[in-house]
Formats: C-alpha cells, sequence, structure tokens
C-alpha cells in the first residue's frame, strides 16, 4: 500500500510540475524601452541569445547611437569568444544585430510582444504613466517588468491591471558581462510571472536571484547603506577617505573602495535612491541622508563622470 501511495504521490508531482510547466510563458519576443546603456545592453543579450527584440526610444538619433554601441559591443563579445574563427565572429554579430529592430512608437509594437522591460529614466510617475499608456495596446499574455534599482515595483505595477504580469527584472551594468538579474516579485505577481521570468533570465545566460518587493532589493539594500556608513565614517573624523577605501580592498578583499565605487557609480545616483528610501522610511537609521554627499551633489560634483566627486579625477 505504502508503494502505492509512493507511486501515485510522484505522479501527481510530476503532473502537477507538467502542469505549471505548460502554463509559463515561453518569452520569445521581448520589447526593451529605454535606449540608454541598460536598455542597450539588455536588447543585446536578448538577441545574442535567440530573443527577437525592438528597442525603443524616443528619437531615431537616440536609437541610431544605441545600436552601433551595441554593435561595437558585440565585436568585443565576437572577438573575444571567436578568437580562432573571425568569421563566425562576424556572422554572430551580424545574426544578432538581425534579430533587434528600433521604433520611436512603443505603443505599436507591444502588441505582439511576449515581455516588455522597461529601462528609462529613475521617476516614478514617468514610469507609471509608460505603462498605463502600454496596457492598454499590450496582448493580454504579455509580461510587464522594470529594470528599476531603486523604486518600489508595487507603485509601477498599481499603475496597469495587469499587476499579476508585472514584476522586476534588474539587470546590472555593464549587462554583457555582469551575471546577475534581480527577479523582483510583489504581492500580486503570479508564480507563472515570476517563473517565466527566472526561466528568461536563465536562457539570457545570467544568474537569477529571487527577491520581495522590499527596497533595493538584494544587492543595493546591502551596497549603499555599506556605503554610507563608510561616508558616516569620514563624516565623524574617525577615518580619512584613503584609509577607508584601503581598508577595504586589503582587508575586505574588496576591488573598490567605499568612496572610490560611490565615486563611479555616482553620487547623483546614490543620493537618488537614499532620498527615495529616506522617504518611504524616515526614522530608518540606514536612509538618513548625508550631508558631504549632499554638499557634493549641489555642486555638481557627482564623482567620475563630472572629473570630482569624494576624489578629483583628470
Amino acid at each position: 500500500m505504502a508503494f502505492v501511495t509512493r507511486q501515485f504521490v510522484r505522479a501527481a508531482s510530476s503532473s502537477a510540475a507538467a502542469s505549471a510547466a505548460a502554463k509559463k510563458i515561453m518569452v520569445k519576443h521581448v520589447t526593451v524601452i529605454g535606449g540608454g546603456l541598460m536598455g542597450a545592453g539588455i536588447a543585446q543579450v536578448a538577441a545574442a541569445t535567440g530573443h527577437t527584440v525592438v528597442l525603443v526610444d524616443q528619437t531615431e538619433d537616440i536609437l541610431a547611437k544605441s545600436r552601433k554601441g551595441i554593435e561595437e559591443s558585440l565585436r568585443r563579445v565576437a572577438k573575444k569568444k571567436f578568437a580562432e574563427n573571425p568569421k563566425a565572429g562576424d556572422e554572430f554579430v551580424e545574426k544578432t544585430l538581425s534579430s533587434i529592430s528600433t521604433s520611436t512608437d512603443a505603443a505599436s509594437v507591444v502588441h505582439s510582444t511576449d515581455l516588455v522591460v522597461e529601462a528609462i529614466i529613475e521617476n516614478l510617475k514617468v514610469k507609471t504613466e509608460l505603462f498605463q499608456r502600454l496596457d492598454k495596446f499590450a496582448a493580454e499574455h504579455t509580461i510587464f517588468a522594470s529594470n528599476t534599482s531603486s523604486l518600489q515595483i508595487t507603485s509601477i505595477a498599481n499603475a496597469t491591471t495587469r499587476q499579476d504580469r508585472f514584476a522586476g527584472l534588474h539587470f546590472f551594468n555593464p549587462v554583457p558581462v555582469m551575471r546577475l538579474v534581480e527577479v523582483i516579485k510583489t504581492p500580486m505577481t503570479s508564480q507563472k510571472t515570476f517563473e517565466s521570468l527566472m526561466d528568461f533570465s536563465k536562457t539570457l545566460g545570467k544568474h537569477p536571484v529571487a527577491c520581495k518587493d522590499t527596497p533595493g532589493f538584494i544587492v543595493n539594500r546591502l551596497l549603499v547603506p555599506y556605503l554610507m556608513e563608510a561616508v558616516r565614517l569620514y563624516e565623524r573624523g574617525d577615518a580619512s577617505k584613503e584609509d577607508i577605501d584601503a581598508a577595504m580592498k586589503l582587508g575586505a578583499g574588496y576591488p573598490m573602495g567605499p568612496f572610490e565605487l560611490l565615486d563611479y557609480v555616482g553620487l547623483d545616483t546614490t543620493k537618488f535612491i537614499l532620498d527615495g528610501w529616506h522617504e518611504m522610511d524616515a526614522e530608518n537609521p540606514l536612509f538618513q541622508p548625508s550631508t558631504s554627499m549632499n554638499k557634493l551633489v549641489a555642486e555638481n560634483k557627482f564623482g567620475k563622470k563630472t572629473g570630482e566627486g569624494f576624489y578629483k579625477y583628470k
């Protein structure tokens, strides 16, 4: 009897797994909104792994620049991947580029897509307006995903009628190189949507990790408070910027010290993230603003991209 029961349980489990798999969406057609560094990177890795991609931005000039950047990135990949066979490398580049089309009208292209990935400006109002509009034109099965690194996914999803088909898909820069993807599940995200995005991430050659819709998700939730604690250590006069950076590189094995990393990421970007968290939870000591960083940002000293942040750059 026990044997029969075990067989029945196994059969039921197999049947349930097969049923769940059958319900998942196999993402083949992807629409990426935003032709900047992140959007272009997402489009590149999707096209390079056999997906049909439409890259959308506001002007043809932006899209031409994006396409040029993608081609240059692909040639670097091909040079390394096909070092012994340059012809195969050229074919890889041409095939990948042929899978990417562009458009300045998002509403006209989402009707036939399986997945919309948004990678535009970190502005809640702009993102919600975009998804609210696309919700009217996208197919019933289409999944919406935001690449936001700091905004609440639930707040964006609430602008649509497909909260169950909405999630976060947070890639890391540079997308073709960084293997991590954070898949963010809101309280309304269906299991079908979540599993479809996990599978999609794996087809890109990425390593997906799951996280609930909490401020900063996993990486930024750990990274930003660490960076800010380094700033507070410096503000209190406990140690110099240089010694803090040296300590974390030599003592913890980090490739960059916290001040070097802040300047690399951009002080304006870090401030934006921290301000958003502080607005959500003003009492959290981890989310308190920094006087010195606010002063640098007010002076347009954002780090490496402006030539000066916590350090000066030539």
